[in-house]
């Protein structure tokens, strides 16, 4: 009985160990907006020489995406740091980095290779999954959904999440990647969530939405939030389809 009582709890110490730890570190999602006919070059730069000294520098590279609809040259991109102050002395280290400006330099003799950097800064849910599996089924596709929630509505947002909208999409088969909320008042931290699905395709992740939203449940939950809300629970629904780069560390 005594090796039994042991045994179990090791297993509840396993439990409450790595696989249930709260991720608190910071996230950044960067967009880079290339220049006209320079994205491929913006790629072979990240490619060969920024990612690398990325991690030279502590930051943790998270993953890499082209939008599957193109139009603007974008280039979305996730790091990871164990907080806020790490994450300006690991910019200012890699900045000043003579390999980086060599790099740099070099590849823009013909001129810059960016127009516009976006910068937002995150933090996850307390339901956003703890263990990511970096590698799924080949070729599929992930979507970037990003949800700006009416006055005083996230919180109720974040519970319809937490408690039905993340066990249906995996009902659906949808994978349920990070799940974000904003660090920054000015970027919206009272009323933006933010995650990334990852499906077979983009038809498959299609086909799982419309089965989503005709789910019984999904329906009954929707209701009952909104009416104890006094409304919709929503401002805007954007969603984004993409594939990774062949550097990113996910795919």
């Amino acid at each position: 009985m005594k090796k039994l009582a042991i045994a179990y709890i090791s297993i509840l110490l396993l439990c409450s160990g790595s696989n249930f730890k709260k991720d608190d570190r910071l996230y950044e999602m960067r967009v880079y907006y290339a220049e006209q006919g320079k994205l491929e070059n913006l790629l072979a730069r990240f490619r060969n020489h920024t990612t690398k000294l990325f991690k030279k520098h502590g930051m943790t590279n998270e993953g890499y995406w082209l939008p599957i609809d193109n139009k603007d040259n974008k280039l979305v991109y996730v790091l990871s740091y164990p907080n806020r102050e790490i994450r300006e002395q690991a910019w200012k280290n890699f900045i000043a980095d003579p390999q980086w400006k060599q790099v740099q330099q070099e590849s823009e003799k013909d001129g810059k290779l960016i127009s516009k950097i976006e910068a937002l800064f995150l933090k996850t849910t307390d339901f956003s999954p703890t263990k990511i599996k970096k590698k799924g089924q080949k070729g599929r596709v992930f979507e970037l959904r990003t949800y700006k929630a009416t006055p005083n509505n996230l919180e109720n947002l974040l519970a319809r999440f937490r408690n039905h909208t993340c066990k249906l999409f995996e009902k659906y088969g949808m994978t349920n990647l990070w799940y974000w909320t904003f660090t920054e008042k000015e970027q919206g931290s009272d009323v933006m969530l933010m995650y990334i699905l990852a499906h077979p395709s983009k038809e498959a992740g299609l086909k799982a939405f419309d089965g989503f939203r005709q789910d019984p449940e999904w329906i009954q939950v929707r209701k009952a939030s909104e009416e104890k809300a006094g409304g919709s629970l929503t401002v805007s629904v954007i969603s984004e389809y993409m594939i990774p780069t062949d550097f990113s560390p996910i795919k």
